[in-house]
């Protein structure tokens, strides 16, 4: 049998959210709600679906290899050159396709300690070095990024803002911090919650940066609504661009995910909805948290973040949330085994949960 390299052996694989339709059946339960995952609780762009209906019949057919018309349509709205966008199934694709690339044998990765958890493990299946930095105060600490840089870094990825924590780091702190970064180092800024943030006053919307060595990374999986169709997309120098076009793998997206994203782009009225009812709903909730005392950290996103004190208060809570029929998101696996996270649902989910929460916290 061949060998299995140790840094793979010692991998622990990414585990996601439960599923709904598990759910159901261990718990004998009809209706279950997810609020784990950090998905468009409000469904897919309705443009989508339509196109994706309209698409089915050529399913058939390999979809378009180089994303042409997304990467072009991408490249439109973004005020950029096609040259400078690549598309991949969800960022997580992209983000492995820029590991296989870049990363020489020596070279060393610098990440967030607990940020992220996909990145985790995407980084340490390479077998390189990682200098991992804890955060401070929740946030991504650039400080101890940068004490960190030495002549082996050759990648430095930053979440902004920051899954599981939803905290940002702000303009002024990336434009001192980037003062600090060599050329030759590669820095990826993943705005998977770009469209959450991007109302901030100081939130540094990534694509007003024309930097050689940053890749910014986003999705269609939160906002957009297409978590299940895996498709993302990126922007950088068109060198770095081309480079990562030769180790990509050939046909992906897939053609209906290029379909979707191509429609779900100029849906801006499913976009304005779903961030209108993010704000509301989310306002709600942490309104809620706070008579209830419960610590929670600021967010930028479309999740709530939930201090609970010890891990088995955390997994207390989950667990009992679970059998009235709500998921939610312990952060054991995330390295944050005190913590809850919340996804931000729909005005009737939301209100269940509420009611839920404080009927177990009252008795």
């Amino acid at each position: 049998m061949p060998l299995v390299p140790s840094y793979i052996k010692q991998l622990s694989s990414y585990k996601p959210g439960a599923n709904i339709d598990d759910i159901k059946i261990e718990k004998s339960l009809k209706n279950v709600i997810k609020l784990a995952s950090n998905e468009n609780s409000m469904g897919p762009s309705p443009l989508a679906i339509s196109a994706i209906n309209k698409g089915l019949k050529k399913i058939n057919r390999y979809p378009d290899a180089a994303g042409k018309k997304l990467r072009k349509k991408l490249a439109n709205k973004f005020d950029v050159k096609a040259e400078n966008v690549i598309i991949g199934s969800g960022s997580e694709g992209i983000l492995s396709n820029i590991l296989r690339t870049f990363l020489l044998t020596d070279d060393q990765i610098i990440g967030s300690a607990n940020s992220f958890i996909g990145f985790r493990v995407l980084a340490t299946a390479t077998g390189r070095k990682i200098n991992w930095v804890e955060m401070k105060n929740h946030k991504i600490d650039l400080e101890g990024i940068k004490s960190h840089i030495n002549d082996y870094t050759k990648i430095i990825y930053i979440a902004n803002p920051d899954n599981p924590m939803g905290t940002y780091i702000t303009n002024k702190e990336f434009d001192e911090f980037y003062e600090h970064v060599p050329e030759r180092v590669l820095v990826i800024l993943d705005e998977a919650y770009f469209e959450y943030a991007d109302h901030l006053n100081d939130y540094p919307n990534s694509m007003t940066y024309r930097y050689d060595n940053v890749i910014t990374l986003r999705t269609f999986s939160k906002a957009y609504g297409l978590a299940g169709l895996r498709i993302g997309y990126g922007f950088s120098h068109e060198t770095l661009i081309n480079n990562l076009l030769k180790v990509k793998v050939p046909f992906e997206p897939s053609r209906l995910a290029q379909i979707a994203g191509l429609v779900a782009l100029d849906d801006t009225e499913f976009m304005n909805k779903t961030i209108k009812l993010n704000k509301i709903e989310k306002d709600k909730i942490e309104l809620k948290l706070d008579k209830l005392n419960i610590k929670r950290i600021p967010s930028a996103t479309n999740f709530i973040t939930t201090y609970w004190g010890s891990e088995n208060n955390a997994k207390e809570i989950t667990e009992k949330i679970l059998d009235k029929g709500i998921i939610l998101r312990h952060l054991a696996s995330f390295g944050w085994p005190e913590y809850v996270r919340i996804s931000i649902g729909l005005k009737d989910e939301n209100e269940f949960f509420i009611k839920t929460l404080e009927e177990i916290i009252l008795l």
